[in-house]
């Protein structure tokens, strides 16, 4: 444990020990290989089923991680500021272990002081964090409208109407997507993390789903549907959202964060329908978790997703599934997939190592699997 409690201790400095490192790595290459230029913009392929890089055409595979929170549980705005050295450290370890794309989580209430009122304090981190990933050559998945601690959600934003709601949703992206706008770094914004609408009939008192892990991850776009079919509800929502960000950012993917129980199926669904939702948005992405035994369903579920734009991964783990069972479920779907996000939370492998906790000894399986399986396409161009 003393070494560990080193470890953590030594971090802010170890984050410039490693910038230092890339920059001699990345210098040395340049040497033999021709300079790398700056990050090219991420774009849709011809055919409309996979990634490329714009300027060059060359296929781009996302292979990272969501860094969702630390190894505290904090989500990222809860640090940025006053432990900008450990992001940076964080960054520079998930660009070592071969990552190209980080999924970042935002919340609203820390962009917005208002309903109408953008953050400039919280935009300046985030424009930030944004040159930060343009110095790693990373590529940032920006996931908004983050709802996940129920503490920080402000009353205001409760008492809104579905309308008000909504255009406060607005604000929040439209600010967001004109600080990043301009850079390539931007793989994608994703609106939110497994939004839901809710079943017909009947009036929702709360916005946010159960909490998991402590964290409430699904959200609901509206509290009734009144005479509204569900998933009309969903693409005027979608339509929405995207509109407000295309007004200041035409070029940049955009995504939603799907749950795998999306589909139009018997049972459970979110009402957000991928073949009706597609449309509206760039490409799909479902969070999907392979459980021991289930391979084949876990692909087939992917396989439902299929609804003819690139279709991202953008969460797995080897959460219900052992690394072989989970490690089959990556090699089956990539026929299906364009990209895998699974997960980082600021421990780096040798800590991991130097640690006697179970969730550690997990965690160290899961990176030793990330660096072992990244695809041929994924490193960052």
């Amino acid at each position: 444990m003393w070494s560990e409690r080193c470890l953590r201790a030594f971090k802010p400095l170890a984050a410039w020990v490693i910038i230092v490192v890339a920059v001699v790595v990345d210098t040395t290459a340049g040497a033999t290989q021709g300079e790398e230029g700056p990050l090219g913009r991420i774009e849709v392929s011809d055919d409309g089923r996979r990634f490329v890089v714009a300027e060059s055409g060359q296929p781009f595979v996302p292979w990272g991680f969501n860094y969702d929170h630390d190894e505290q549980g904090r989500l990222i705005e809860d640090y940025w500021v006053e432990e900008w050295p450990k992001i940076e450290a964080d960054f520079a370890e998930m660009r070592a272990l071969g990552a190209n794309v980080v999924r970042v989580h935002l919340q609203l209430a820390r962009f917005l002081d208002g309903p109408d009122r953008p953050s400039d304090a919280a935009l300046r981190q985030l424009a930030r964090l944004v040159r930060l990933a343009e110095q790693q050559r990373m590529y940032l998945d920006i996931t908004g409208l983050g709802c996940y601690h129920r503490a920080d959600v402000p009353a205001w934003y409760d008492d809104l109407s579905e309308a008000e709601r909504w255009q406060a949703q607005a604000v929040f992206w439209r600010a967001v997507a004109r600080t990043c706008a301009a850079s390539p770094a931007i793989f994608c914004y994703d609106l939110m993390n497994e939004p839901v609408v809710p079943g017909q009939g009947g009036r929702r008192q709360d916005w946010l789903g159960p909490a998991f892990a402590g964290k409430h991850f699904v959200q609901f776009i509206t509290r009734e549907t009144r005479d509204r079919p569900r998933v009309e509800v969903a693409r005027a929502w979608t339509r929405h959202l995207v509109s407000a960000i295309r007004e200041v950012d035409g070029e940049h993917l955009i995504t939603v964060g799907l749950v795998p129980w999306s589909l139009d199926r018997p049972g459970l669904t979110s009402g957000f329908t991928p073949r009706e939702i597609a449309p509206e948005i760039d490409f799909v992405s479902v969070h999907l978790y392979p459980e021991r035994g289930k391979v084949d369903e876990a692909i087939e579920t992917l396989r439902g997703f299929g609804v003819g734009k690139p279709l991202l991964v953008e969460e797995t783990f080897p959460l219900h599934a052992g690394l072989d069972d989970f490690g089959r479920f990556i090699d089956q779907s990539r026929p299906h997939a364009a990209g895998w996000l699974g997960f980082y939370w600021g421990r780096t492998p040798a800590e991991c190592r130097d640690s006697r906790e179970l969730a550690d000894k997990l965690m160290l399986a899961w990176l030793e699997f990330f660096t072992a399986h990244a695809p041929t396409d994924a490193a960052t161009k």
